[in-house]
């Protein structure tokens, strides 16, 4: 039997390539998306064209609620998750902390960080025994580019509770790690960047090039596969070597 992998925010993006590369390795993905339903459709269509096996399934991560009701139908329709992706994110304009305004601070970290505590909190008593749990950090967090300070502080708390999770997991056999990309080809890096701007944070990394989503989405299948069972509390940094 095909195990159940829940990727949060994977209408598009890295989160669409997480989906595709889970489901090429046998697993049962559950597309989790908050808006773009044809989007969200499209990745399940892309799926199922090459033999895999996945569904759509709306819901808000930064509602207790709404994720409850999620893991809710995801078990009716399923049965128990095995793996949980913590993808859904937003990104802030790039701007000084002083600029910051009050809305932007509390939307940001209701969804980054609040959507993954949600999520988390739910499968710390719901996943299967020996599943995986996989959350989303930032490379920003040691670059400490000037600009991202709303946004790092909500990765930063996510690396700390990556590895808080990972020890109350204790007799479980359930690992509970994070992934932390560095620039990547993405729309949620891309937006609002001159091509001067993207093409010096290319060269950046010794391997002068952007990350790809499918860059990512291989580490993901690694700490999400059983090559990662002995990986554990850990944040992996997938970008490049450029920190």
């Amino acid at each position: 039997m095909s195990k159940i992998a829940l990727v949060t925010g994977a209408s598009r993006g890295i989160g669409a390539s997480i989906a595709k590369r889970l489901a090429r390795d046998g697993m049962t993905v559950v597309v989790n998306y908050s808006n773009r339903v044809e989007e969200a459709d499209a990745v399940v269509a892309e799926i199922a064209a090459v033999g895999g096996k996945a569904l759509a399934m709306k819901a808000d991560v930064s509602s207790a609620k709404s994720v409850r009701e999620m893991f809710d139908a995801i078990e009716a329709q399923l049965g128990k998750i095995d793996v949980l992706v913590n993808n859904a994110g937003i990104m802030p304009a790039v701007k000084p902390l002083a600029e910051h305004d009050d809305d932007t601070f509390d939307r940001v970290f209701a969804i980054n960080l609040k959507g993954s505590f949600n999520t988390m909190r739910e499968a710390a008593t719901r996943l299967n025994d020996g599943g995986r749990i996989v959350n989303f950090s930032t490379s920003v967090i040691g670059l400490g580019f000037p600009g991202y300070a709303v946004y790092g502080a909500t990765k930063a708390a996510i690396e700390t509770m990556t590895n808080i999770l990972a020890k109350e997991m204790r007799g479980r056999n359930i690992t509970v790690n994070a992934v932390a990309p560095g620039p990547t080809a993405t729309d949620l890096f891309l937006t609002g960047k001159s091509p001067e701007t993207i093409d010096k944070l290319a060269k950046a990394a010794p391997l002068e090039r952007l990350g790809t989503p499918d860059d990512i989405a291989a580490a993901v299948a690694f700490l999400a596969g059983p090559d990662g069972a002995w990986i554990n509390g850990q944040t992996l940094r997938a970008n490049g070597g450029i920190v």
